[in-house]
């Protein structure tokens, strides 16, 4: 159908958005995972092959240099002790360390992870403000020696960048981690230290455990309790005259100058790693939130369809205090060049157990021959009027006009009838509080993996929520495939609106807000027609999407209501914006996070967790295809759903969800039909040729 819409821009600038989010969130998370050596991880140091220098392991002492001139090592003067600590900033010790350092009146050099140094940029400002001296302990602590060249060159130029990003220096001195003596620069540490001192760097290490603080030393500490408390006792020792800096002891140049760029993209950097951290930290929850409520909704929605199926006894035929309805229906088929399907759609209705039926086909300026084989068809029961393109709301609105009955049926024109769906359908109108009933919508042309995908969606998804919306007397949609009206409701609420797209969901949540009731019936069956291609899958989906995030505005006011329209909406546009809206817009984010826990965490774990959803989601859908009457071999189709239906689905909500924000009209996606709804249960054929009157 068309309608109002039909001029309306199609958004585009989502797809901008989505090219330039979620690649983002991936290289936030890959540069987290990086730097928690979680990505290209060199954690632990190989067995020397080959000794360090002599000029270094039995140099004059731990702080190396190589110039022109060679290697060249020194050692601090007598009574001369420089306190090192290695990694940090820690937020617990290091403002300790800092505290001990000050009431004893001593300076140290502070080795910092640039990593850290990004994290906790408040403490590397205490740490320069309070005279100590900053050196490079690499970036996350890396053993330089097992290092990829990119990971060596990164550890060393994102330190500095770091750092000038914090307190606008950039350092000299380099403390290689795993390394203590110089004697342990051996093998591929020493191959590291060499390219290191190219850079300009001065390595300094430790003087051995028997040198004795009286004849100057460099000691090594790292950020814990066990360093605080030997930092404390050294501080007592009456035979230093000072504590001081690597570089104050030795007359070395610890900072070269900054320059503006490198400052900025150590400002860049700090910013980029708090964003970092944070979408990491918030991610791991709602990674949490979203497996709970999945996994609570699945039960909730196999609690409730058993609750629905022990329920509906009350309310079919032959119930002690129900009445059987055998009153006069009129159906409405509101049809837009669907001469594909109309025929059969038509004759379905024809051979229904229900008898007394007006049948209305209102064609809204079909530009084939839709209303012309409507009207071949010979049977008095059949009325076709005609009207120009003005939408389907339009034509409902039109049918109902000149409808003679108090009971309406409404149908799409590419929808099959079971013979009894209509005196199914219309048996829950004989209580006197329903103004409603939505029907089971069957998918009729099954074949293709695309249309397995959708049969499984409507039994697994759309049914098992209408048996849970109607325990719950919140049932959001009749939809328009199948649905029975009152007719004083349908006039009560204004008709049919074309406020929106959906505009089976506009009026289902009007009759709500009125005060009826509305219900499912699962025994009214009917074959529909599903999209076989991905995009006209896609244009089917973002119309019922935008469309449902529209009515979800225009009622928003029954969330606040009392009595009946008080329950649908605190109960059904909760769940429609908690599962139908929210957690799609998170699904893609939750993917990447999930794809970066395969690849660079515990894929075992991920994996489980997967496996075991997947396994929660099998069983969930094998009991509604079992309630549905349906085979469960297509069961298997159901891993392969996840991985690219889904993420359809998932695109769909995001697009409609921006182009609500960006203001965007959509136009009308109308589906371009087969007439194959019927082939499922071997009903009439697509009709093919009709002759005019």
């Amino acid at each position: 159908m068309r309608g109002r819409h039909k001029h309306s821009r199609d958004p585009r600038a989502h797809w901008l958005l989505l090219i330039l989010v979620l690649p983002a969130m991936f290289a936030a998370l890959l540069f987290e995972g990086w730097s928690n050596h979680e990505v290209d991880a060199a954690k632990t140091r190989s067995p020397c092959t080959s000794p360090a220098p002599d000029a270094v392991a039995g140099g004059n002492g731990p702080v190396i240099g190589i110039n022109r001139n060679g290697i060249q090592t020194a050692a601090m003067p007598a009574r001369t002790v420089a306190l090192t600590f290695d990694g940090g900033p820690d937020p617990v010790w290091t403002p300790r360390l800092l505290d001990l350092l000050r009431s004893r009146r001593a300076h140290a050099t502070f080795f910092l992870y640039g990593a850290q140094a990004a994290r906790h940029p408040d403490l590397v400002r205490r740490i320069r403000a309070e005279g100590h001296e900053i050196g490079s302990n690499t970036y996350t602590g890396a053993v330089l020696g097992e290092a990829s060249p990119a990971r060596f060159t990164a550890e060393l130029d994102l330190t500095q960048a770091a750092l000038a990003g914090t307190v606008n220096l950039h350092t000299t001195l380099l403390r290689m981690p795993r390394t203590t003596s110089p004697d342990t620069l051996c093998g591929r540490q020493w191959q590291a230290a060499r390219q290191a001192t190219a850079r300009g760097y001065v390595l300094v290490t430790a003087d051995k455990a028997a040198r004795k603080p009286a004849q100057g030393l460099v000691r090594q500490f790292s950020q814990t309790e066990t360093a605080y408390q030997e930092t404390r006792k050294l501080l007592g020792d009456r035979g230093v005259d000072r504590f001081t800096t690597v570089s104050d002891g030795l007359g070395l140049t610890p900072y070269t100058p900054v320059r503006a760029v490198a400052r900025w993209q150590g400002t860049a950097l700090v910013w980029g790693t708090a964003l970092g951290r944070g979408f990491s930290r918030a991610m791991t929850w709602v990674l949490g939130i979203a497996g709970a409520l999945g996994v609570l909704r699945l039960a909730g929605l196999a609690f409730f369809a058993r609750a629905h199926v022990r329920r509906l006894e009350r309310f079919r035929p032959g119930a002690p205090w129900m009445r059987e309805v055998t009153e006069p229906v009129t159906v409405l088929v509101p049809a837009y060049n669907e001469e594909a399907g109309i025929a059969s759609t038509v004759y379905s209705l024809l051979e229904s157990t229900h008898r007394d039926l007006q049948i209305i086909v209102i064609d809204d300026g079909s530009t084939d021959r839709t209303a012309e084989i409507a009207a071949t068809i010979d049977d008095p029961r059949v009325e076709v009027i005609r009207q120009p393109n003005a939408g389907k709301a339009a034509a409902l609105n039109t049918g109902l006009a000149q409808a003679r009955h108090a009971v309406i049926v409404m149908v799409d024109a590419d929808t099959v009838f079971e013979p009894d769906a209509v005196h199914r359908l219309i048996q829950p109108l004989a209580h006197p509080a329903v103004g409603a009933v939505s029907g089971n919508t069957k998918v009729g042309n099954r074949r293709g993996l695309l249309a397995k995908w959708q049969h499984l969606e409507y039994c697994f998804g759309f049914n098992l929520d209408r048996r849970m919306f109607e325990v719950l007397e919140c049932m959001t949609t009749v939809p328009g495939a199948i649905g029975a009206f009152r007719r004083d409701a349908l006039l009560g609420v204004g008709g049919v609106s074309d406020d929106t797209l959906a505009e089976d969901t506009d009026l289902t949540m009007a009759l709500w807000r009125a005060g009826w009731r509305v219900l499912y019936e699962e025994s009214a069956i009917a074959w529909t027609e599903v999209p076989t291609s991905l995009r006209q899958l896609w244009r089917q989906r973002y119309r019922w999407c935008y469309g449902t995030i529209q009515a979800m505005g225009k009622h928003r006011g029954a969330v606040l209501g009392v009595g009946t329209a008080g329950r649908f909406g605190r109960r059904g546009l909760t769940y429609l914006a908690l599962f139908q809206v929210v957690l799609p817009l998170l699904a893609p984010v939750i993917d990447v996070y999930a794809l970066y826990g395969v690849l660079f965490l515990d894929p075992l774990q991920s994996a489980g967790v997967w496996f075991a959803f997947l396994a929660v989601q099998l069983v969930s859908a094998g009991y509604a295809l079992r309630l549905d009457g349906e085979r469960r071999r297509t069961l298997w189709s159901m891993p392969l759903q996840i991985f690219v239906y889904r993420q359809l689905m998932y695109l769909v909500v995001i697009q409609s969800v921006v182009a609500l924000l960006l203001g965007s009209r959509l136009r009308w996606q109308r589906m371009k039909r087969s007439g194959t709804a019927a082939e499922q249960i071997g009903g009439p054929a697509p009709y093919k040729s009709v002759p005019t009157r």
